[in-house]
């Protein structure tokens, strides 16, 4: 029997073999905590993190409203420093909740996966 984050890092090996980011289109990584929620967009080829945002100091609002911020956020982040496609890499866990919000702010904010 497998726990739930022996299942989950199981799922993100699978999914991290067939995605890689790359210069032209790198990949946007959600990690979830219990607390918070970090986003980061990175170049696999190059082994460079390109522009990253969290929900530290948003504690004052919900989970949900945190995520959808910090979707805004990476968005904006990304669109100033010229990345407008990303490949978006959920990290083994289920596009729901706040994983979804950080998605679809993103996807309001410009980027395009």
């Amino acid at each position: 029997m497998t726990t739930k984050i022996e299942r989950r890092i199981k799922i993100k090996h699978r999914v991290r073999n067939k995605i890689s980011g790359t210069a032209e289109r790198p990949r946007m990584s959600v990690f979830r905590s219990n607390k918070q929620i970090y986003v980061q967009i990175i170049n696999d080829l190059a082994g460079a993190t390109l522009v990253a945002a969290s929900s530290l100091g948003m504690e004052t609002c919900p989970k949900k409203e945190q995520a959808a911020k910090v979707g805004e956020l990476i968005a904006k982040k990304a669109l100033e420093a010229g990345i407008t496609t990303v490949v978006f890499d959920r990290n083994g866990y289920l596009y729901h909740g706040r994983v979804k919000e950080v998605a679809d702010a993103a996807r309001n904010g410009g980027l395009k996966f």
